[in-house]
């Protein structure tokens, strides 16, 4: 399953059945889980854990040293979950000392050409990032969330759950859940309703979020002013207390 003309470092740890093309590179102190297929030219650079049925296409560049001034040569790491499809050209870094030492990616993910993950990101799972997406360093990305083409996030931004962005979006602050953005900067254009409806969100629960996004959209409110009437939505509608704890949590602001 390992073509001849593969480069495997003899402290790579490689799980069953693994198939890896010609010309790739796999360095030391890299673990590779089951049934993952990497491509012809790929190169895997350590410490880096890599789990099961991933496949990783031609050109990419994992666990390469961060893009960061700062970095010294400390011993970082990159963990990627299941089941990831990652196409050609994409890179995700390794961490920092100044982030946990930790980029993270979860599972079920989609990254399309040209994608870049910088250094301690944290990805979680079921996300789709359209060609030439980036994340600056230390970004956050929710679960379900949708990245347009040629998206940008500055670092230390958060992307919510469940939130989807236009093409050529660029955000300087944080995007809450379940919205769709879009522009250059990021402006929000109501609820991500498609998303919402293919992952089995009730009518009440989407219902209530239309009602918060009023709240805290359209209503002219302060933000905690906005808060306020928020919080009241809760006990009907957890999702609605998913959206005020993002909020809460911001260090950067929302788009608004």
């Amino acid at each position: 399953m390992i073509h001849p003309q593969a480069i495997i470092d003899p402290g790579a740890r490689l799980g069953k059945n693994v198939q890896v093309g010609p010309f790739s590179v796999i360095g030391a102190d890299v673990e590779i889980g089951d049934d993952t297929w990497i491509g012809p030219h790929v190169v895997v650079n350590g410490p880096t854990r890599i789990g099961r049925h991933n496949k990783i296409y031609q050109f990419a560049s994992l666990g390469e040293a961060p893009q960061d001034l700062k970095y010294a040569g400390e011993p970082t790491r990159l963990e990627v979950g299941d089941r990831n499809v990652i196409r050609e050209y994409v890179t995700f870094s390794r961490g920092t000392v100044t982030g946990h030492s930790l980029t993270r990616i979860g599972s079920d993910n989609l990254f399309m050409a040209y994608v870049h993950v910088a250094h301690d990101c944290q990805v979680g799972d079921h996300t789709v990032f359209a060609n030439c997406a980036t994340l600056g360093g230390h970004v956050t990305v929710g679960d379900h969330a949708v990245l347009g083409g040629f998206t940008g996030v500055h670092q230390f931004c958060r992307v919510g759950a469940h939130c989807m962005t236009g093409v050529a979006t660029v955000t300087f602050k944080d995007i809450p859940p379940y919205l769709l953005v879009y522009g250059n900067t990021a402006q929000p254009y109501g609820l991500n309703l498609r998303g919402l409806k293919r992952r089995g969100f009730s009518e009440d629960s989407i219902e209530t979020l239309k009602h918060a996004y009023k709240i805290l959209y359209r209503s002219g409110l302060r933000l905690e002013e906005a808060l306020a009437q928020l919080r009241g939505l809760e006990p009907q509608c957890p999702e609605v207390g998913a959206l005020v704890a993002f909020i809460v949590a911001s260090e950067r602001g929302i788009i608004r």
